[in-house]
């Protein structure tokens, strides 16, 4: 019976753990179209969802230490637990992300109310945007589904996204040397895609630790997959 109620007690954690999984997709999705329509009610939405964010990582952090602690888990339990913890942070840390680019929103709308719309400037702010959001909603797919698989596409998608943020970055800063009256729209955007680029970072944790998790395999700053299918072939 006691091991019966751990599992049901992981099965909750592991709830709990998605709950707050789908805000930070939310988040992350929102921020960007808020940037891009300069729409203050969905900033403050966004800002909304930190502050839950931010109550879920306590919860789901003192869940699981308690767990730690009375439970003493041992292999795949364990590497649950651990993944958990890890993946708690990096949920936490999109929404910051998050919530970082809806304040670069505000701050611009304060001092250019009627200035260049984002969407107008170089840079493909919405389709970073889109990458990272399906590195999150992939990352949280492998997670629901212990899916070890699926994770490692995630890992596979980190080096479009991180093209895509230096060709953005290289077109803003070109733009800001031809027009200087686009300077703080364009640091704004350069700022925004720094923030999409660490969220699918996150992703690429959250998919990291599924593989730990589920293989028992610590895959964090090693080589790439295709390295390592290679290496298994071997």
């Amino acid at each position: 019976m006691p091991r019966i109620h751990f599992q049901q007690q992981l099965a909750t954690l592991k709830d709990k753990l998605l709950a707050m999984a789908a805000l930070a997709q939310q988040s992350l999705e929102l921020s960007v179209e808020a940037f891009l329509t300069r729409d203050a009610a969905l900033c403050d939405h966004v800002l909304d969802i930190e502050q839950a964010i931010n109550a879920a990582e306590r919860d789901v952090n003192l869940m699981a230490c308690e767990l730690f602690a009375k439970q003493q888990p041992m292999a795949i339990d364990l590497r649950f637990l651990i993944a958990v913890l890890r993946i708690n942070g990096d949920l936490e840390r999109i929404s910051d992300q998050a919530a970082n680019t809806v304040k670069q929103c505000r701050a611009l709308m304060e001092v250019e109310p009627d200035g260049l719309n984002p969407e107008e400037l170089p840079g493909d702010i919405a389709g970073m945007g889109d990458i990272a959001r399906r590195m999150i909603r992939n990352a949280i797919r492998a997670l629901l589904n212990a899916d070890p698989d699926l994770a490692e596409e995630v890992l596979t998608m980190d080096d479009d996204i991180d093209r895509l943020n230096r060709d953005s970055q290289a077109a803003l800063l070109d733009a800001m040397q031809q027009n200087p009256d686009r300077t703080d729209q364009a640091l704004n955007s350069i700022i925004v895609c720094r923030n999409l680029e660490r969220s699918a970072d996150h992703a690429t944790n959250i998919a990291e630790d599924v593989i730990f998790w589920v293989r028992g395999s610590d895959v964090r700053h090693s080589f790439s997959v295709s390295e390592q299918a290679s290496a298994a072939v071997a």
